[in-house]
């Protein structure tokens, strides 16, 4: 009997990790009948992260109140594990899909971010995973800072910076967040290992897409810059060249500098929640997919994830995504033997809401139908 895996991240805007897992096993049963099919939607350290920590561990959800991207309120959550982790998902409160179609990465905030760790810690939780990416921010995790007690001080006057108001920061205190932490242990999930600032860094590479005009990006890199520089000035923590300090517009560096946290690869750790690698004892292919693969999918996305675990247990993979862009063809050197496309070829990002599931849906029987014909 044929045993196959199906572990795709979500197709970002248009459907779900769990949604991509059933449209692509229907397609498996169809042409494979006969086949063991297992479904382990993942994430990697972005949306639907929490989601995925609470099919594989258990565990519940804590209904909160934050602040969303532009300090308006909106309703997220944080899970709770069964052995008292808390995972707390950026993208629930900050993320780019709570922009309401207009971002702003110089406005938005992670404050809503701070107030989930800080009722995380007053609830009694001493170890946290914070999941990262999907965000529409580019603060530096100062607004997440400045929710947990950090003072950000201009001219003598206390305020919370967003990425416009960076570079106006001339004193931060942070000795309050550490008080409230009261020692709990932070492990950041990172998808991307990008520096804070400089050409790689988090608003060169990623603010254009939250939103931020061409006029604006240098000034957000600035920005992440001297926040760099005040941090080692004030709190005594270098995060200039920090792998990953980049990731959620800045976050993965702030995480470190005010909650003393440390971090790692997101999609190793959803992964290995799943006991991915004991799955793929047997197994004769892995698809994996996203929405859209590009040079980013090969520097700590999901897809990568799956494509070296599978590879280093001599296991095919084949990849389904919504669309392939520039630097796509990097996973073909990862691990990942054929790419296949669902989308089709022109279509508007409104055209391909309507008809995604249909198109995936012809895709992996495709893909099926090759694979096997090939096998």
């Amino acid at each position: 009997m044929e045993k196959i895996i199906i572990a795709p991240d979500s197709f970002k805007g248009t459907l779900p990790s769990p949604d991509v897992c059933e449209i692509v096993g229907a397609a498996a049963k169809k042409v494979a009948p006969d086949a063991d099919v297992i479904s382990v939607p993942i994430a990697d350290g972005g949306e639907g992260s929490a989601e995925c920590f609470l099919a594989f561990r258990g565990g519940e959800k804590v209904n909160i109140e934050s602040a969303g991207p532009f300090f308006n309120k909106v309703n997220s959550f944080y899970a709770i594990l069964p052995d008292g982790t808390a995972v707390i998902e950026a993208a629930t409160c900050a993320g780019l899909t709570l922009a309401g179609g207009k971002p702003s990465a110089a406005d938005a905030t992670t404050y809503g971010v701070g107030e989930q760790i800080r009722a995380a810690a007053q609830s009694g939780v001493k170890k946290m995973l914070l999941c990262l990416g999907g965000v529409a921010t580019n603060d530096g995790g100062c607004g997440m800072a400045a929710a947990l007690g950090v003072k950000f001080y201009r001219g003598g006057d206390e305020f919370i910076p967003t990425g416009r108001t960076l570079s106006e920061i001339d004193m931060i205190d942070g000795s309050a967040a550490r008080d409230l932490l009261c020692g709990a242990e932070i492990k950041v999930l990172c998808d991307v290992k990008n520096p804070l600032f400089g050409p790689d860094g988090a608003a060169r590479v990623y603010a254009r897409q939250k939103g931020a005009a061409d006029g604006e990006i240098e000034m957000l890199d600035a920005g992440l810059e001297h926040l760099a520089k005040m941090i080692k000035r004030d709190v005594g923590v270098d995060i200039s060249a920090l792998p990953g300090a980049g990731a959620a517009g800045g976050m993965g560096g702030g995480a470190v500098a005010f909650l003393n946290a440390t971090l790692t690869s997101g999609v190793d750790a959803v992964l290995d929640a799943a006991n991915f690698d004991e799955l793929l004892v047997g197994v004769d292919l892995v698809i994996t997919g996203e929405g859209k693969m590009d040079a980013q999918s090969a520097s700590g996305k999901a897809v990568s994830g799956v494509a070296a675990r599978a590879a280093k247990a001599g296991v095919p993979v084949w990849a389904l995504v919504g669309k392939a862009g520039d630097g796509a063809e990097k996973m073909l050197s990862l691990g990942v033997k054929r790419i296949y496309v669902s989308a089709r070829e022109g279509a508007s990002f409104d055209e391909i809401k309507k008809t995604c599931r249909d198109d995936l849906s012809r895709a992996a029987e495709k893909m099926m139908l090759e694979w096997r014909n090939g096998k």
